[in-house]
């Protein structure tokens, strides 16, 4: 994928750099794999708002998506890649030899035309599926299940890959993205490859009403907010957060920087056998 910029004929052109659709092959979606969604406005069952800056939006449906690789050592053709307005990442539309069709993320190089299948003895080529303790050490990896039989969880953003370091005692050691080293059963599977559309961190929207059309609302300073509504408001004109120079805190009295959100003992610790890098230990 690129990205497109634009000559800066109006405030809005000016650092707007958009991606170009220039790996989309369908324009339409799937109409059988197709849910409706309801939005939320970030409120819950109760209608409180538990989750600020949120409404408006454009409509959407949502494409169900095959995260189990149900059908085992059945080869699928790709028909398309298609735009998925709910992830960053794209989608490949399959079609396997009973005429049914499913959707994958499409991984980097895979291209339609191309077959892929999953399963256990099966090459581990861009696109297929296996449990860890058949993929080649050093392979990049996405799509990744933590249970097996779950369905994958995690490293399914777009330009997202994890290598298999190893293998010992039935658990797989994969590095993920963030530098965190953490066991996985190895008959969890995962699709071989780098998630696609890798430009996405380089997109700009260029706008603030591009925002708004996703969904997000505009989010006020706490220090620009009086006392009464946030710990950082206040102060004599424009003071370093608030009237008494405390750390910057959420609306609650969270600390924003440097604290520890994570349960202490929390049963997952057992798989992690390292943990990210820090970051003050990564700043120059």
């Amino acid at each position: 994928m690129g990205l497109k910029t634009f000559r800066p004929l109006t405030p809005s052109a000016r650092f707007k750099a958009l991606p170009d659709f220039a790996e989309i092959t369908k324009s339409k979606p799937e109409k059988s794999l197709l849910e409706p969604i309801k939005k939320t406005g970030g409120r819950n069952n109760n209608g409180r708002k538990t989750s600020r800056h949120r409404g408006g939006g454009h409509k959407r449906m949502y494409r169900v998506i095959d995260f189990k690789r149900v059908k085992r050592d059945v080869a699928a053709e790709v028909l398309a890649i298609e735009y998925d307005p709910n992830r960053t990442a794209r989608l490949a539309l399959l079609q396997y030899p009973d005429g049914e069709k499913t959707y994958i993320l499409a991984p980097v190089g895979l291209n339609v035309g191309d077959k892929v299948i999953a399963g256990e003895s099966i090459d581990a080529k861009i696109g297929n599926a296996l449990p860890l303790r058949s993929i080649p050490l050093g392979t990049a990896i996405h799509n990744l299940e933590l249970t097996p039989g779950r369905g994958a969880q995690i490293v399914r953003s777009a330009g997202g890959q994890a290598i298999l370091n190893n293998r010992e005692g039935g658990y797989a050691f994969v590095k993920l993205a963030s530098g965190e080293i953490r066991k996985i059963n190895e008959a969890c599977y995962a699709t071989i490859g780098q998630v696609g559309n890798t430009d996405h961190f380089n997109v700009s929207s260029g706008k603030a009403g591009r925002s708004r059309w996703l969904g997000i609302r505009p989010q006020t300073r706490g220090m620009a907010m009086n006392p009464v509504d946030h710990p950082m408001g206040g102060g004599e004109g424009k003071s370093k957060g608030g009237g008494g120079r405390q750390h910057p805190q959420s609306p609650w009295g969270q600390l924003a920087k440097g604290f520890k959100t994570r349960r202490k003992h929390k049963g997952s610790d057992r798989f992690i056998i390292e943990r990210r890098p820090s970051q003050k230990k990564t700043k120059k």
